[in-house]
Parts: C-alpha cells; structure tokens; sequence
C-alpha cells in the first residue's frame, strides 16, 4: 500500500510539473523530456551493473564471513566492522545498497547492516577523495567526516532499541 502511494506521489509530481512546463513554454518540456530520457537511458545500465555485480559478491563472499564478521551477535564490534567497511566502499548507491542487501540475505544483522550504510552514505573515503576535497576546504572535509563518525553507531543503537525497522 506504502509503494502504491508512493507512486501515485511520484507520477503525480511529474504530470504536474510536465503541465506547469507545458505552460511556460512547450520547447521548455521538450528540452525537460529530452534530458530526463537521456538520463534514464544513462542510469538504467548503472543499476543493472550493480544488482548483477551484487550477485557476484553475493556469490564469493562466503556467508560464513559476513555472519562472522556483520552478524546479529557481533555486537559493536560488528558494528564498528561495519563501519569501517562502508567507509571503505567505492562507488555509488548501486553498490552501497546493494551490498547493505547482500549482508542482509547472507545472515548480516540489521544494527550492522544499517550502520554499514550509514557510514558508506557519510563518509566513503573514495567520495571524501575524489569530490569533496577538491571543491571544499579540506579541513572542512575532514571536520565533517569526524562530525559525522558518531552517526552510524547512533543509528545501530536505535535499531537494536526499536528492533527490526
């Protein structure tokens, strides 16, 4: 029910800003239409790479580690394994999600997985690298990234306290 809300939001959103640049000026929606099919045909292979290439890490990641290593019954030291590994990631939201599903289906915890994301999300060292330092001060880069070191933990303890989201 969620997800058929959710749609009709979306779908809403993209009629009534379709009419509103209709409106304005036709070729302002054939130019809109244009761009936003061509993003879709960039971002479509993008995803099909990442849930094909999660597999693959599905596939020769055995179980035995991520339960070992992101288990329900590691506690914070799967959490602060978590961590570091979502710091470590490369890549997009393809990836980090994917493999946040990966750890899930292969016995990962729930408090580890969310804190794996967390982390990725804030704080990838490779985006910290590569996209950030060269347009921000790079002692802002590296203040936020410390700001944000606590978030990941925070957000594991609230799902051990409220259990599954």
């Amino acid at each position: 029910m969620t997800a058929l809300i959710i749609d009709i939001l979306l779908w809403g959103s993209l009629i009534g800003v379709s009419i509103i640049a209709w409106r304005q000026d036709k070729t302002v929606l054939a130019t809109a239409l244009r761009k936003g099919g061509m993003d879709f045909i960039d971002i479509v292979p993008r995803i099909a790479l990442g849930v094909i290439g999660s597999g693959f890490i599905a596939a020769i990641i055995p179980s035995e580690v991520i339960v070992g290593g992101l288990g329900p019954d590691t506690g914070w030291l799967g959490i602060a394994t978590a961590v570091v590994a979502g710091a470590a990631t490369p890549g997009g939201p393809v990836i980090g999600f994917s493999i946040g599903a990966v750890a899930l289906k292969s016995g990962g915890g729930m408090p580890q997985v969310v804190a794996y994301i967390v982390a990725w999300a804030l704080f990838a060292f490779q985006r910290l690298i590569l996209w950030e330092i060269p347009f921000m001060p790079t002692r802002f880069v590296w203040f936020r990234a410390m700001v944000s070191l606590p978030f990941p933990f925070l957000a594991a303890a609230i799902v051990m306290v409220i259990g599954k989201p």
